[in-house]
């Protein structure tokens, strides 16, 4: 009797024991470096979705959905097709609604916070250090930005970050195999925006000037990784042949790639654009890969910074192109910062303090509201002023207004008006959010010769009657003899330029048919 009962109380004890395990395995794994790094990316999710559906659309994501769900094609004038792509996607999944295509970039930047965490964890560092480059990344203003728009940007920011994952890996861990991956990776970057080429042209002349670095480039993997990632843009390229070259005459033609204010303009800008906390680790992380004993086999990865940035600043390119490549630098900062911290040596572990990162928190939270629909225009306008309202948020603002109070003219022309009236924008952001936000309020189709517009052609429009915004009264009085004035839009939080509208009823045409004026309207910018 004795026997058995002792017998049962070993029993309970052991089983008592194993759960005491069970649960503390449990806890582990909730509180482990891995979980902390995904609460993070979800904390990035969160924020942005909280202000997912303030403002409205932006106007490049009216007309990303325009081109996905309207003009689905192998290829487009001013950008490669991905994003098009998802948009189309979107549409079936959810009528591309305000909040799904908010969820998109939210979702793609909060992986970018855990990807960055995970390079510096292939650099060898521990919790400190990953945690520390997930949340420098989390925290840098453009990237916030990029959280808050459905646009290449965002995508482009990951594929970068996970190209220099694969790459540190392929040579910190010797697995060439992994090149196939980067073609994969170089691949559907060319598809999402051609800023990639920049870094892969800036890793291989990394990879050629150093001596040591060579030798990655001799692996027969890395050719077949080159062929992967060429397939994926043949078809893009077969359009571009299809239809004369336009992305080729686009990117001839516009020089909004480059910003006009100088070098010593990119250079400031780059401090605003990562936040100017941030500084100190990225400057680290470039000495981290060009100087430290830890970062030896990686001189070619900081050397391709050092490259992309001469390049782009003597360019003077727009300063978010240079962006997607931070989060490998804050990783490599966040590893000498995280060694300091643990030897209690030198000046770098006084980054990784809690007193720093509070105040790297705090001014994210205060500079936020400039990237981010968090206040009204009224609130942000007050509180900022207009130039930084004007720089991101007044693009997403008054879209659906505008398309409504056009919608309200139109319908006090006589219908023999209306069955012969086309409408034609300046832009493709004005066109866009007629035929997207339009689309049930029985306005005809908008026409322009801005971009994709103008490939896209001027479809069924005769001419006869045209409804125009945004044109000048002086280049319709070329093409038209009778010109009233129909209405104008006003809206005063939207973007300067859309702000004052006139929409003018054109009758009565100097030209036989609009195919031939078309190539007069073309304007690529």
């Amino acid at each position: 009797m004795r026997l058995t009962l002792k017998a049962s109380e070993a029993g309970e004890k052991h089983e008592a024991s194993e759960q005491n395990i069970s649960r503390s395995i449990k806890l582990k794994s909730l509180t482990n470096t891995t979980a902390l790094l995904a609460y993070l990316a979800l904390a990035d999710f969160i924020v942005h979705m909280i202000f997912a559906t303030n403002y409205g659309y932006f106007r490049d994501e009216l007309y990303y959905i325009v081109s996905g769900t309207q003009h689905l094609s192998l290829g487009y004038v001013d950008f490669p097709p991905f994003i098009a792509y998802v948009a189309a996607l979107l549409y079936v999944v959810s009528k591309d609604s305000l909040i799904s295509i908010h969820v998109v970039p939210a979702l793609v930047e909060s992986i970018l916070v855990f990807v960055t965490g995970m390079i510096a964890r292939e650099l060898g560092g521990r919790r400190k250090a990953q945690l520390l480059a997930a949340i420098s990344t989390l925290l840098t203003l453009d990237f916030l930005a990029f959280g808050s728009i459905f646009t290449p940007d965002s995508f482009d920011s990951l594929w970068w970050s996970l190209l220099a994952y694969l790459i540190i890996r392929i040579i910190k861990r010797k697995e060439p195999k992994l090149w196939i991956v980067a073609g994969l990776v170089v691949g559907i970057g060319l598809l999402t925006k051609l800023t990639i080429i920049f870094f892969v042209t800036a890793l291989f002349i990394s990879f050629l000037a150093i001596p040591s670095s060579r030798k990655y480039l001799r692996s027969k993997w890395i050719a077949v990784g080159g062929l992967l990632a060429i397939a994926f843009i043949l078809p893009m390229t077969y359009w571009n042949f299809a239809n004369g070259w336009p992305m080729i005459q686009f990117y001839e033609s516009f020089r909004g790639d480059f910003s006009g204010g100088g070098p010593w303009s990119f250079i400031f800008s780059q401090v605003g654009g990562i936040s100017f906390l941030n500084v100190p680790i990225f400057l680290i992380g470039v000495y981290f890969y060009l100087r430290s004993e830890g970062g030896s086999q990686l001189r070619a990865v900081g050397l391709s910074y050092i490259i992309l940035f001469v390049f782009m600043t003597i360019l003077d390119m727009k300063v978010y192109y240079l962006m997607p490549a931070y989060p490998m630098l804050y990783a490599g900062g966040a590893i000498l910062i995280e060694k300091s911290s643990i030897s209690k040596k030198g000046m770098f572990r006084w980054f990784g303090s809690k007193p720093f990162i509070a105040s790297l928190i705090i001014v994210a939270i205060l500079l936020a509201p400039i990237v981010v629909p968090i206040f009204s225009p009224s609130t942000m306008i007050r509180t900022y002023g207009s130039a930084d309202y004007q720089t991101v948020l007044a693009d997403k603002y008054g879209w659906s207004l505008m398309v409504s109070n056009l919608s309200q003219a139109y319908n006090t022309l006589p219908t023999s008006v209306k069955s012969q009236a086309c409408i034609f924008t300046s832009n493709y952001g004005e066109a866009s959010a007629v035929n997207f936000l339009g689309k049930n309020l029985e306005l005809p189709k908008a026409i322009s010769g801005h971009n994709n517009y103008y490939i896209w052609g001027p479809g069924s429009c005769t001419g006869e009657v045209l409804i125009t915004i945004g044109v000048s009264l002086s280049t319709l009085q070329q093409g038209y003899k009778n010109i009233t004035t129909l209405t104008v839009l006003d809206c005063q939080y939207c973007i300067s330029y859309e702000q004052i509208l006139p929409v003018y009823l054109c009758m009565n045409p100097n030209f036989t048919s609009v195919a031939a004026v078309w190539p007069s309207v073309r304007h690529y910018d």
